[in-house]
C-alpha cells in the first residue's frame, strides 16, 4: 500500500509549527515525517530529550519517523552500527543511511534489538544481495531516494527509474520525494529551491508530482521534501487516487450530460490491443449504449497530442468510445473533441500501459 509522509525540520522552525503540521497531516492519513540529523549541531543530550518529544507527537498523529545520519551523526552522538541504543530512546522508527559503514556493518544494523526499520540511499548503487550474504535482515531494510535542493541537479527519469526498477526486484519499499511549491519553505540547509528527486518535478504541481511517481509505480512512500506545505496542497496530495492513473484535462464548456457520464466513468481500462496513436478506453460503449452523443462538427479535423475524443452517433457501434489521442492524425466527424490534457499533465500518458486503468479528473 502506497503511503505518503512530508519532511520537518525542527531546528529551522518553532516548535509549535513543527508539531501543528504533523498533526495536520496525520489528520488527512499521512503516515511517514521525515528528518535530518546531518544538519544537528545539538548535544547528544539535547538532541535525544528534543527528538524524544518530537517523536511522541509524531507517533500521536500516527505518523513514524525516519532520520536522515551518516557515520559522522553517529560518531557525534555515540552511536555505532551495534549499538543504536540512543535512536531507540529517542523513538526512531526508521533510520537513514545517507552514507555507510561497509558491508559488514550495514548488515548487522539491521539485526539491531529495537526493530528499527534502516533505510538505504536509493540514489546510488548499492548491492543488496552482497548485504544479504553479509547477513543483513532483509525484512528490517528499506529505501529511500534523496532530494535536491539545487536546480538542475535532480534525478533525471530514466536513471531514477534504473536504480529503483533494481531496488523493487529486490524486494525493498522504497520512498522519494516531492516538493512544495509554497513560497519560504525550506529544508535542511539554506538552499529555497524545492526539494524533489525528480528534477522534472521541481516546477510542477504537487499533486501531479504525486499522480507521477505513482503511475511510474517504483517506489511506495511519497513525501514532501521541503516544508512547509500549505493545507492546499497536503489535501490534494491526501485527496489524489492512487489505485489508478489519474490525469487532469481542460474541458470544453458545453459538454452533454452523456459526454460527461462518459468521459468521467471511473473505470476507464486502456485496451490489451494497444497502438502508438491512442489510448482507447472501449467499455463506456457497451455501459452507455443506447444513449445519443450528437456530433460535434460536419467535417474532420486533425487530432493533436493529449486530445480527448469520444466516438458519436455517426459511428453507432463505437458510440461512446474515449480516445486519448498519442500522435498527430486526421480523425472524420464521428468523433467529439471534447477535451484535452495540458502540457504538464501529458507526462501521464506514457504510463497508461495496456490492460492499465486510468481516470479523467478535473
Amino acid at each position: 500500500m502506497k503511503q505518503l509522509g512530508i519532511s520537518v525540520y525542527p531546528e529551522h522552525t518553532t516548535k509549535e509549527k513543527a508539531y501543528a503540521y504533523m498533526r495536520k497531516a496525520g489528520s488527512l492519513g499521512f503516515h511517514r515525517v521525515f528528518t535530518c540529523f546531518l544538519s544537528v549541531k545539538e548535544s547528544k543530550e539535547e538532541l535525544v530529550k528534543n527528538f524524544k518529544e518530537f517523536c511522541s507527537v509524531a507517533h500521536e498523529a500516527g505518523l513514524t519517523v525516519s532520520a536522515d545520519t551518516n557515520p559522522q551523526v553517529f560518531e557525534h552522538i555515540g552511536a555505532t552500527p551495534y549499538d543504536l541504543s540512543l535512536f531507540h530512546e529517542m523513538g526512531l522508527d526508521i533510520i537513514r543511511l545517507d552514507g555507510n559503514f561497509g558491508a559488514p556493518a550495514d548488515a548487522a544494523i539491521t539485526h539491531n534489538p529495537y526493530g528499527i526499520k534502516i533505510e538505504y540511499n536509493a540514489s546510488g548503487t548499492i548491492s543488496i544481495d552482497t548485504l544479504v550474504k553479509c547477513g543483513a535482515d532483509r525484512e528490517n531494510m528499506c529505501m529511500c531516494s534523496n532530494f535536491f535542493p539545487q536546480r538542475h541537479t535532480g534525478m533525471g527519469l530514466q536513471r531514477y527509474i534504473e536504480l529503483t526498477s533494481q531496488y523493487q526486484k529486490e524486494r525493498m519499499r522504497i520512498a522519494s520525494f516531492v516538493t512544495s511549491q509554497q513560497k519560504d519553505t525550506f529544508g535542511p540547509w539554506p538552499v529555497y529551491d524545492g526539494l524533489p528527486t525528480l528534477e522534472m518535478h521541481r516546477d510542477l504541481p504537487i499533486d501531479l508530482q504525486v499522480r507521477h511517481l505513482n503511475a511510474i509505480n517504483l517506489c511506495q512512500d511519497i513525501m514532501v521534501g521541503n516544508c512547509f506545505a500549505s493545507d492546499e496542497e497536503l489535501t490534494a496530495m491526501a485527496s489524489a487516487d492512487l489505485s489508478k492513473i489519474n490525469i487532469k484535462a481542460d474541458i470544453i464548456p458545453d459538454l452533454s450530460d452523456t459526454e460527461k457520464e462518459v468521459l468521467y466513468w471511473d473505470k476507464h481500462q486502456s485496451r490489451d490491443d494497444a497502438n502508438e496513436w491512442i489510448i482507447r478506453s472501449s467499455w463506456p460503449r457497451v455501459v452507455f449504449a443506447g444513449k445519443s452523443i450528437p456530433a460535434r462538427c460536419d467535417t474532420g479535423f486533425t487530432a493533436h497530442r493529449g486530445d480527448i475524443l469520444i466516438v458519436n452517433d455517426n459511428l453507432e457501434h463505437y458510440r461512446g468510445e474515449v480516445w486519448i489521442v498519442l500522435k498527430e492524425m486526421e480523425v472524420s466527424n464521428e468523433y467529439n473533441l471534447v477535451g484535452k490534457i495540458n502540457a504538464n499533465e501529458q507526462i501521464l500518458l506514457d504510463w497508461i500501459k495496456p490492460q492499465y486503468s486510468f481516470g479523467i479528473i478535473q
